[in-house]
């Protein structure tokens, strides 16, 4: 019989959930720098499955939790509930960067406290339970590490720049940089062009009657291109 590793035995216990399927628990850990096959092997599509689900289960909490919550109060909560940081508090909360799996080199340079793979541990984790036992299953794991999130009063919303320069961070990225682009119109009424730069990405543009307007524009506009999962005012 094979000897099942520490750090797998070790995290079932942490979560509270025992898996039948073994492989799954693994895959759902392997960073795709230690994956033998590549992404086959990686946790990268149980990660596609347990971001849907974790939006699934945390949508029905809200619904229940709050009924007289409008619609945009509840999609405002959503965001903050599943937003990448929020997934990777709950990893460390469970301790999960113990538990991944890493090529040398990722763990070498802090893999396992880095912000954007523990969250997507973290939701391959939830695509695993889900296969594995089912939504009941997937629901009860989400709702004992959310739930008390989910009861907090929720963060006032941070301006785009803001919510950029964070999630830059998070990936290993320098601070964004702006710089105005174009200016037109006449000098009481201008309209500013403002592009973002940062570095390893394509620059986004935004416009606004002031040059911070026309920058809050164009981080948001960064945002919504690269996919963050984030709410965030006009600043």
């Amino acid at each position: 019989m094979t000897r099942r590793p520490k750090r797998t035995e070790a995290l079932e216990r942490r979560i509270g959930y025992d898996f039948r399927d073994k492989a799954l628990l693994d895959r759902a850990l392997t960073h795709i720098s230690a994956a033998k096959r590549g992404r086959a092997d990686s946790y990268q599509r149980l990660e596609f499955l347990g971001d849907h689900v974790l939006g699934l289960v945390v949508s029905d909490m809200l619904f229940r939790a709050y009924p007289k919550a409008d619609e945009g109060e509840l999609s405002r909560r959503l965001a903050d509930l599943v937003r990448q940081e929020t997934c990777a508090e709950v990893a460390r909360a469970i301790d999960l960067g113990a538990a991944v799996r890493l090529g040398a080199s990722e763990s070498n340079s802090g893999g396992r406290r880095r912000t954007a793979i523990l969250a997507d541990v973290c939701e391959s984790l939830i695509g695993a339970v889900f296969l594995d036992g089912g939504y009941p299953a997937a629901a009860e794991f989400v709702e004992r590490l959310w739930l008390e999130r989910m009861l907090k009063p929720p963060r006032p919303l941070r301006d785009a720049k803001t919510v950029l320069q964070e999630w830059a961070q998070a990936q290993g990225l320098p601070t964004p940089s702006y710089r105005e682009v174009e200016r037109t119109g006449p000098h009481h009424k201008p309209e500013f062009r403002v592009a973002v730069d940062v570095a390893e990405l394509v620059p986004a543009e935004g416009s606004g009657r002031s040059k911070r307007a026309a920058e809050q524009a164009a981080a948001a506009a960064m945002l919504v291109r690269e996919g963050v999962k984030a709410e965030f005012s006009d600043g």
